[in-house]
């Protein structure tokens, strides 16, 4: 499975072309790619349309899409809301969104995960009843209210299947074969089902294969699911492996990203410094 292996993070940001679309999980595990973010701000990435799952809300990984969308590389997003959760708003998504420079898709996180689980099972789009009466329906041209078919005076809301370009995301460790193992984290694997494309970091690469584990095979998204892997221990920083979060490092960069002087010295001194203060990245064979 060496064809899914890539040398270094950097490699797998330049997978990502301008314009692409993209999923990011919600972070509550050990799942914000921060440091394959960093490398698509180090890329120049330009363009991409930003789908959050399912809110975005979470520090970690708050703190991530507000650094993409600070660093110019995000053009949309479909989302239920960027923040940074307990320790308050993203400074440079609020901004982008106040300038106009940001298209902003209101959403649902449920709303997101029926998309989202169209895309995965190859479906054109997916009904949802809670839409029903809402204020963000009126304001998706893409959505659609239909009567239920089975009983008329039914209203039912349809949205259409979410299949990124891109899913990206951190996990705990991949196999020699290339599978990568996410627990109980699903959302990772309904990602990976309904992108075009997965790219992975991961905190390291294990012997054998994890479907000789019966234990941990259910948790596993298989080698032909995911087309890029790079380890990097600490790449899902601000969280840590056990699944804590850094809320000093999270203050700190939304203390700094309040002012374009700010945020560009916080990338300039993080983005652009070596990841190894983070954990040193490891090349894969």
């Amino acid at each position: 499975m060496a064809e899914t292996r890539s040398s270094s993070v950097d490699e797998l940001a330049a997978r990502v072309p301008d314009g692409a679309s993209v999923t990011v999980n919600k972070g509550e595990e050990t799942d914000v790619p921060m440091a394959l973010a960093m490398a698509l701000v180090r890329r120049g990435v330009r363009g991409l349309h930003a789908v959050t799952l399912p809110a975005c809300a979470y520090p970690a990984s708050g703190m991530m899409i507000d650094l993409l969308i600070g660093a110019g590389c995000v053009a949309s997003v479909e989302t239920s809301g960027i923040s940074l959760h307990e320790v308050g708003a993203a400074p440079r998504f609020s901004r982008a969104v106040k300038a106009g420079t940001l298209k902003v898709l209101d959403a649902t996180c449920p709303a997101v995960y029926a998309g989202l689980q169209a895309g995965a099972k190859g479906q054109p789009f997916a009904p949802l009843r809670g839409l029903i009466g809402s204020d963000v329906l009126r304001h998706r041209s893409d959505w659609r209210v239909i009567d239920n078919p089975f009983a008329g005076g039914d209203p039912i809301a349809l949205v259409p299947a979410i299949n990124a370009d891109f899913a990206i995301f951190h996990a705990a460790k991949a196999d020699a074969e290339g599978n990568v193992w996410v627990g109980r984290g699903r959302d990772r694997v309904l990602a990976a089902h309904a992108a075009g494309t997965t790219l992975v970091t991961v905190e390291e690469v294990m012997p054998g294969s994890f479907f000789d584990d019966e234990a941990m095979s259910a948790g596993v998204i298989p080698a032909h699911l995911v087309e890029g892997i790079a380890v990097v221990p600490g790449g899902c920083w601000p969280m840590d492996a056990a699944g804590g979060v850094d809320l000093e490092a999270v203050r700190e960069y939304q203390q700094a990203a309040r002012s374009d002087d700010g945020f560009a010295a916080w990338v300039q001194a993080h983005v652009y410094a070596p990841f190894e203060a983070r954990g040193p990245a490891i090349v894969v064979a």
